[in-house]
């Protein structure tokens, strides 16, 4: 498939819609992947911000699914190659035995992963709304893009202030 599917991108419009389509589908990807993270993960702050993480991710299919309204379009899922790639990567890291805390570490890893792509699609999104005047779209994706920010910034400060340290004990 790739990251643009339709045939023609004739117009910024259909541009919007074929992205639109494709974060709806990985959003969805990330409802289901997203427990089973929380479950591996031995740390407990880690797995609360998995399940923290897990409640805004359903909001943001939500916020998703009203910019479809607002389009007036019914809620579609495009599939997202890149997202399925990196849901498969963090599968591996469920999957895998070792310590705990390196597991931990790799789980952030895999979900800071996650987090970058989601914030380069909503920052992308974001700006076609600004240009082309979808101001109540681009505030609903901007909400998104901060909550993507900010949990890209707590994966970090468990990663330095708690995981990476335990990890590198790891015999």
């Amino acid at each position: 498939m790739g990251l643009f599917t339709r045939e023609k991108l004739e117009t910024l419009e259909c541009l919007f819609d074929d992205q639109l389509e494709d974060l709806y589908d990985a959003e969805h990807r990330l409802t289901e992947a997203i427990p089973q993270m929380a479950d591996k993960a031995t740390a407990t702050d880690l797995k609360d911000a998995f399940k923290t993480h897990l409640k805004e991710t359903q909001i943001q299919v939500e916020r998703l699914e009203t910019i479809f309204e607002l389009r007036g379009k019914d809620p579609k899922r495009k599939t997202c190659d890149a997202m399925k790639g990196l849901v498969s990567e963090g599968e591996d890291v469920i999957k895998a035995k070792g310590d705990p805390d390196v597991i931990d570490a790799a789980l952030i890893a895999a979900a800071q992963r996650v987090e970058h792509y989601e914030m380069a699609g909503y920052g992308t999104l974001r700006n076609l709304a600004q240009r082309l005047g979808m101001h109540e779209a681009a505030d609903l994706l901007q909400q998104t893009l901060d909550e993507e920010s900010d949990a890209d910034s707590k994966l970090t400060s468990i990663a330095t202030n708690q995981v990476n340290a335990a990890a590198a004990s790891a015999t």
